[in-house]
């Protein structure tokens, strides 16, 4: 038999600590794609952070915003010997709050040391990692303050100019067909009959009422389409050179995209596939920790992929969210083999990139891209992947990418099935 053993609850300084307003102010760290460290080689990437480093960000983010418990700063002035101390413990609690509500976890979590002990692990070596409840906040904080640029406070699902038969009545009603909803309109149905009798001839009415098959009016109601979306997201080199990071903020965007599908939308999917030399999909779950790597732009490889998932989906509309900040310069050869090219939009390259966004648009599916970049070339380019996929192309910046791409889901599937 298992038992439980309580013991008196001792509050601390991290108690008072707003766990949401921290993450938040974390957030630019917490989903990092590799800005700062993008002079070191590929090997020498660590897409896994330790919790001396959370702890270091932690700190940063507290004095930042004056977030420091007022308690611990005149403990701190009063007994300036034992200030570091008080601070590391002050972190260590705060950090164990966040693995106890759930933000984040480890790979080695500590054990509880006794009283005056200092813990025994090392945090330069103990690794974290966000976990679906932290993912799913920092989406909605994105999805939030979006939203509130636009001015729009919610979102409902994609309307369309066709009507159905349904339970919420917005038009006139239908004579009822096989496969409609069967939610009579008693009115119109009684009306119909009396209509019917009348032209042969018979009493308005009569009883037992006599009711025919044509008789039976249904109510209309709108209808609602659902939609299956890839984002590919390009994390070549690129997205983090030129004094730039583009790919924190693409990052950013795409969970909370996650988020307004999820909560707003539950009938759609979305797929998330990086591109770089290669393509892969990747689960949303593991987006916080994609940095980006010095690879080559293989579009063709990533449009492929994309294709074959959307293929496998069942619905209404099908849609590719292109972001991008550079030519295509890579190629998956039959034999397997990487064609690159880094130099200028390569003939080769830009042909089979459109071959393959062709293919889209005979499957049926739209491409709309978000391009980063402005240069004549890649306008050029992009205007003929919308030409030949009918999407649309929107050249921004990381700074408006999120307004422009939830703007263009919302609205445009309303433009999309007539």
């Amino acid at each position: 038999m298992r038992f439980t053993r309580y013991s008196r609850y001792s509050p601390t300084d991290a108690d008072g600590i707003d766990l949401d307003e921290l993450l938040s102010q974390l957030a630019d760290y917490l989903l990092q794609s590799g800005f700062e460290a993008q002079f070191l080689s590929i090997h020498e990437l660590d897409t896994e952070r330790t919790l001396e480093q959370l702890r270091q960000a932690i700190l940063e983010a507290l004095e930042a915003n004056d977030m420091l418990p007022a308690e611990l700063q005149q403990a701190m002035q009063e007994n300036p010997e034992q200030a570091d101390e008080l601070l590391n413990q002050f972190l260590q609690n705060l950090m164990e709050r966040m693995m106890e509500e759930g933000h984040i976890r480890v790979n080695q979590p500590p054990s509880p040391a006794p009283q005056g002990q200092v813990e025994e692990f090392d945090p330069k070596q103990v690794r974290f990692e966000l976990t679906d409840k932290a993912l799913d906040f920092l989406g909605y904080k994105q999805l939030k303050e979006l939203l509130g640029a636009l001015g729009k406070s919610s979102f409902g699902r994609h309307d369309t100019k066709e009507l159905a038969t349904g339970v919420e009545v917005v038009g006139a009603s239908k004579i009822y067909e096989f496969g409609d909803h069967l939610n009579l309109d008693i009115t119109a149905t009684l009306g119909q009959s009396i209509k019917r009798r009348l032209a042969e001839g018979r009493a308005a009415l009569s009883f037992p009422l006599d009711l025919d098959y044509p008789d039976l009016q249904v109510h209309q109601s709108e209808y609602h389409s659902s939609c299956a979306t890839v984002l590919l997201l390009d994390c070549s080199h690129s997205m983090i050179l030129y004094g730039e990071d583009r790919f924190t903020p693409a990052k950013k965007v795409a969970l909370a995209l996650a988020h307004l599908i999820r909560t707003q939308y539950p009938g759609d999917s979305l797929h998330l596939v990086l591109f770089h030399d290669s393509a892969e999909e990747m689960p949303l779950g593991q987006l916080a920790r994609v940095q980006v790597g010095p690879y080559y732009t293989n579009t063709r490889e990533g449009l492929r992929l994309a294709r074959r998932l959307l293929d496998a989906e069942n619905k209404d509309m099908r849609q590719i969210i292109l972001i991008t900040d550079g030519k295509p310069s890579a190629l998956t050869l039959e034999d397997g083999r990487l064609y690159k090219n880094a130099f200028g939009l390569d003939p080769l390259v830009v042909s089979e990139t459109l071959k393959e966004v062709a293919r889209c648009r005979r499957s049926g599916v739209i491409i709309n891209t978000f391009m980063l970049a402005s240069d004549y070339s890649l306008v050029h380019f992009v205007h003929q992947v919308c030409a030949i996929a009918r999407g649309k192309a929107y050249f921004t910046t990381p700074s408006t990418l999120g307004q422009y791409l939830l703007l263009d889901y919302v609205n445009r599937k309303s433009k999309r099935i007539h």
